[in-house]
């Protein structure tokens, strides 16, 4: 028995000595728990909206002003026509539109009855179906407030619209954040062991007495893996269009030209990794729970990004992910050219250029 103490004593002594077992022992659990207690929410805070009054009365500004009043919703455009709809979903600056039709206050004091229009993004569905079902309820709760007073109850008739996504499918959501999952396990967990797997295997010396560069080793680790990550970017395309029937509205050259930059852009991510560790052990940890655990939930493939607290926001804003699901959404999606997503590439391509950069300064060229 006291051998047996002795030896659970010295594992313990093991473990307090390894700084990265005592990380996941403790610290992992906490910021997983921190993460997913205020990511995983169904509420809806924050989110932004339009307004097209074409009535501009009393009864109109009072339901504006209970959205607001509401904390759900904050309004960011006030619109004049029609026209300016499309745009506002394009360029992303709101969420859904409300739409109150002429002479609202007139019609439902003469008849009434008056009709709400609600216009929403359903490229995410799960965030327009709870945006307009919000909406909705604050507007029949202002309803019942104001039939409670009146001897005859008015009735204000909401019909709304989801674009992009009428049939609120599912699979238009999954399919970009699945994609983008699949090009950042497979690109970046499999550079990521590839020079520690020379350096664990004794053949970094062949490497290192070549005459290529720092710089040609890295390009060529990573050109296979571009090629193979590529073909799988055309194979999930065709099976979400063919079997899915998720439609592309947008360029397949631009969808395709983007696709290559995010996997240059994880491949690269996979390579500073490798540069920066010592064992493959620790390059799979670092990229599994580095990358995939942000993408699942810090991108906004299943949780809306302005529901989440403002630091987490700025998780999600250096998170490269987050920058490619908004460009499938846009290009498949929405049919949007480069002019709507020249801003995403641009942060990708930076990225890219980071990545590469502090991968070749961290490339050691003699061993340790």
């Amino acid at each position: 028995m006291k051998h047996f103490l002795g030896f659970v004593i010295k594992e313990f002594y093991h473990i307090f000595r390894d700084k990265r077992t005592l990380a996941i022992l403790f610290i992992m659990p906490v910021v997983q728990m921190l993460l997913f207690g205020y990511v995983v929410t169904n509420e809806i805070k924050d989110a932004k909206i339009g307004i097209l009054d074409h009535s501009q009365d009393v009864v109109t500004k009072k339901i504006t002003d209970k959205l607001v009043s509401s904390g759900y919703f904050v309004v960011t455009k006030v619109l004049t026509s029609e026209d300016q709809i499309g745009a506002c979903f394009r360029n992303a600056s709101v969420k859904e539109v409300v739409v109150f039709e002429p002479d609202f206050a007139v019609k439902l004091q003469r008849d009434n009855k008056a009709a709400v229009h609600l216009i929403a993004d359903a490229s995410d569905a799960n965030s327009a179906n709870l945006i307009v079902s919000y909406t909705s309820a604050i507007i029949n709760d202002y309803v019942q407030k104001e039939n409670a007073q009146a001897a005859i109850p008015m009735q204000i008739g909401i019909e709304s619209r989801m674009l992009y996504n009428e049939e609120l499918k599912g699979v238009y959501m999954f399919v970009p954040g699945t994609m983008t999952l699949i090009l950042v396990l497979i690109c970046a967990l499999l550079t990521s062991v590839s020079i520690v797997r020379e350096k664990e295997l004794g053949t970094m010396e062949i490497l290192l007495a070549s005459p290529l560069r720092p710089l040609q080793i890295i390009i060529g680790k990573v050109m296979p893996y571009a090629v193979l990550s590529f073909v799988n970017v055309i194979t999930i395309l065709l099976l979400s269009n063919f079997v899915f029937g998720l439609p592309i509205q947008g360029s397949i050259v631009l969808l395709l030209l983007e696709s290559m930059l995010f996997i240059l852009l994880s491949l690269s991510v996979g390579i500073f990794i490798s540069t920066s560790t010592s064992s493959q052990q620790t390059a799979m940890l670092m990229s599994m729970m580095g990358l995939m655990l942000p993408t699942i939930i810090l991108s906004g493939f299943i949780y809306p990004v302005e529901n989440m607290p403002l630091v987490l926001q700025w998780l999600c804003h250096v998170n490269p992910s987050t920058y490619f699901i908004i460009i499938i959404k846009n290009i498949m999606l929405k049919g949007l050219g480069f002019m709507g997503v020249w801003k995403e590439t641009l942060v990708l391509c930076g990225m890219i250029v980071f990545f590469i950069t502090m991968s070749v300064r961290k490339f050691k060229i003699r061993l340790e």
